[in-house]
């Protein structure tokens, strides 16, 4: 791939017909961490293979979760779709008043997740209601000649069957050639749908599509688009709106009320709107976290501080889910690219294979782990000599360990949903009201040794029977349904609480039914003031030793005894052996990855350019000036060296002494003002670009300086 030619040119290299798998290049890039290939190569398939399966789980639970909405509007839209087929009254007195059939699709500020949506939503109705499916964006219709460009070349380049388009005059002409205006759009319309009439030339999707499918319009950002724009393609729909289906959707990312703030009265009168709201974005992320983390189905996990990150910038920055999801790919990459030992984040199936596979060097990686060496330190001499010296002996104890750090996820995630269960529903949630919070709460650190764990079993003996009983069979059925095999005593425990529960209902309406046989009587007895002060003296005797009774007791039961369990089985994964094999705690690395930081890359980029150039000659050291660098580069230096306000034309002399020093000294007077020429035009188009990123502004205070707007080195 190169070339002896002594003279400039472009030359073309024809792509090898071999192409070279990008599975190859990835795992290259993964052998290049470690000495041992298989592993690496063995590290890179089972990531591959883990995140296949996370993303189809993911996206199997976004179509689940987008399933009703999707529904809700295939509906609308099939009903817009009937009338116009059997002109009907209703679709008769929609034409009669013009009105475009409009669902205004609220899908919240999360606006990066929106093009899925939009994406999905075009693929349900061109396999249920229509191929005529429209999607546009307000920075490609600035006006409504483009936004008509737009429209008729979408709708046109929708899949048409080979068999319609024989003809010479078919009807899937260049948008370019033709005038795009609505009477051409109907025109195109009244073609195809009478080609598909004919029966040599009927359409593949003609057992899905009707015979005359409503062309959908979908606005992807309809608060972006200029409102003239709007209002007047709406009007222009409108009049045409008994020749041409037409059905509009908005998707909107604040409120429903922003169709009335763009649009006056006499346009949006024009519009059937229906309104749609899909499910919030902490919704679908709580979903997501439930199935993909709180799981015992995938072997990867998350540490706390690592978790925390990819939520705080979720809640903080963008609401969107699919940035959540690209954050924990990157961790699954950069967990099995930076630890050697993740060739053993498989699962249950596959551990006593690759645990007796491990090398030599492997095992001694095993062994510098600081969890295993806790481990270690708390075994007899005997089994710690064996544990550092006998690989054999090793790779049995860490297939033990292995297996067992499976079921403490298993029992972990069951106990943690029956502690969310007691703690969701307490005043001011003082473990959080989201799985998501207690979850992160059980991860740093021994939860029952916080004082919200304390204040939460304060609040919790104060339940009453109906919530307790209720907490209890959820609880119950949260155990049941769990795979973990050590619950069978703690669900019979559970049960013979509901039990007693039972019970104390039925002893305690005997006993109401024995104090009210002859209340009256007991009254008359004691009305006297020698019983009435004995009465009031037992009443404070009472207060001051009260005895608990016989729900509270159980009631306090109920509550030690989950207490118990949280105790037993929510331990923090980090008091787990071999928690670095499958735990992710690198969070640093991750917020540098995705907390971006431009005020530093871009004083970087500017003060030393031959880091991005690659080009040392662009290096001085001592921080000087090199007239080599890019003009940008100088003038940001320059500035450096000012105070609040910068003297223009100072500034242009020493721009023009930095940039002159290597220049020869010319003796013509004419190319000398040529040259301060473009100097002068260097050094205008360097600063407007320094104002463009935002270190200086134009000041009022004096007309021939700029003021400084950012301090310090970076």
């Amino acid at each position: 791939m190169s070339t002896c030619s002594v003279s400039k040119g472009c030359f073309v290299f024809k792509p090898s017909t071999k192409k070279r798998r990008l599975s190859d290049k990835t795992a290259h890039d993964f052998r290049s961490t470690s000495n041992d290939s298989e592993d690496t190569e063995l590290r890179f398939v089972t990531c591959q293979a883990l995140w296949n399966q996370i993303k189809s789980e993911t996206e199997q639970i976004q179509e689940n979760l987008n399933k009703q909405l999707l529904d809700n509007l295939l509906s609308f839209l099939s009903r817009s779709h009937s009338d116009f087929q059997e002109k009907t009254t209703e679709w008769t007195c929609r034409m009669k008043f013009r009105e475009i059939p409009t669902a205004a699709l609220v899908l919240g500020v999360n606006v990066t997740d929106h093009d899925l949506t939009f994406r999905g939503l075009s693929d349900v109705l061109r396999d249920n209601i229509t191929p005529y499916v429209a999607l546009l964006e307000a920075k490609d219709c600035p006006g409504v000649k483009n936004l008509m460009q737009k429209l008729m070349g979408q709708l046109m380049n929708c899949d048409i069957d080979v068999d319609s388009l024989e003809d010479e005059d078919c009807v899937q002409v260049s948008h370019n050639r033709i005038r795009c205006s609505m009477t051409s759009l109907i025109s195109w319309y009244d073609s195809v749908t009478k080609k598909t009439e004919t029966p040599s030339k009927k359409r593949n999707s003609s057992s899905r599509h009707w015979q005359y499918p409503p062309v959908v319009v979908i606005f992807k950002d309809m608060e972006s688009f200029t409102t003239k724009v709007l209002q007047d393609f709406i009007v222009i729909s409108s009049q045409h709106i008994h020749e041409l289906p037409l059905v509009l959707i908005f998707g909107i990312a604040t409120s429903p009320m922003i169709i009335h703030r763009l649009l006056p009265h006499s346009v949006s009168s024009l519009l059937c709107i229906e309104l749609f709201q899909s499910l919030s974005c902490k919704e679908h992320l709580s979903t997501l976290i439930d199935k993909l983390l709180l799981t015992s189905r995938f072997p990867f996990k998350l540490g706390e501080k690592v978790l925390q990150v990819l939520i705080n910038i979720f809640l903080y920055h963008d609401f969107s889910v699919q940035n959540f999801i690209k954050g924990f790919q990157l961790c699954i990459v950069e967990h099995f690219y930076s630890q050697p030992l993740s060739v053993l984040c498989c699962h249950v199936a596959d551990i006593e294979k690759r645990v007796y596979s491990l090398s030599h060097d492997q095992c001694e990686n095993i062994r510098r782990l600081p969890s295993f060496r806790r481990y270690v330190e708390k075994q007899e001499s005997g089994k710690q000599i064996e544990l550092l010296t006998n690989d054999s002996f090793l790779k049995e104890e860490t297939q033990k360990l292995l297996e067992d750090l499976h079921v403490y996820h298993e029992n972990y995630v069951s106990i943690l949903r029956c502690l969310h269960v007691f703690t969701s529903s307490l005043p001011k949630y003082p473990l959080g009201k989201q799985i998501r919070e207690l979850h992160c709460a059980c991860l740093e650190n021994r939860v029952w040794e916080t004082e919200e764990y304390e204040s939460s079993l304060q609040l919790a003996r104060m339940l009453n029977k109906t919530d307790l009983v209720t907490m209890l069979q959820q609880c119950v059925e949260i155990l049941m349904s769990s795979s973990g095999k050590e619950f069978g005593r703690a669900v019979e425990k559970l049960k013979q609480f509901l039990t007693q529960f039972q019970n104390l209902e039925v002893t305690e309406a005997s006993q109401e039914r024995d104090v009210s046989v002859s209340p009256q009587k007991e009254l008359q007895k004691k009305t006297d003031l020698y019983h009435l002060q004995k009465t009031l003296l037992e009443l404070k005797e009472s207060r001051r030793s009260k005895k608990l009774t016989k729900f509270e007791m159980l009631r306090f039961e109920v509550v030690d005894y989950i207490d118990s369990l949280v105790r037993r089985y929510l331990v923090p994964a980090e008091d787990r052996t071999l928690h670095e094999i499958v735990y992710f705690n690198a969070a640093a690395v991750l917020r540098g990855h995705l907390n971006a930081a431009p005020r530093t890359a871009l004083h970087t980029a500017l003060n030393n350019p031959h880091w991005y150039l690659k080009n040392q000659a662009l290096r001085c050291d001592g921080g000087g000036i090199s007239n080599k660098a890019p003009d940008i580069c100088i003038v940001y230096k320059l500035h450096l060296e000012c105070g609040r306000l910068i003297n223009l034309v100072d500034w242009l002399e020493a721009f023009s002494t930095v940039v002159m020093a290597a220049e020869e000294p010319n003796a013509d007077a004419a190319s000398s003002d040529q040259v301060d020429d473009v100097i002068h035009a260097r050094f205008i188009r360097a600063v407007s670009e320094l104002e463009l990123l935002g270190f200086i502004k134009p000041s009022k205070q004096k007309t021939d300086h700029v003021a400084r707007l950012t301090w310090g080195g970076c």
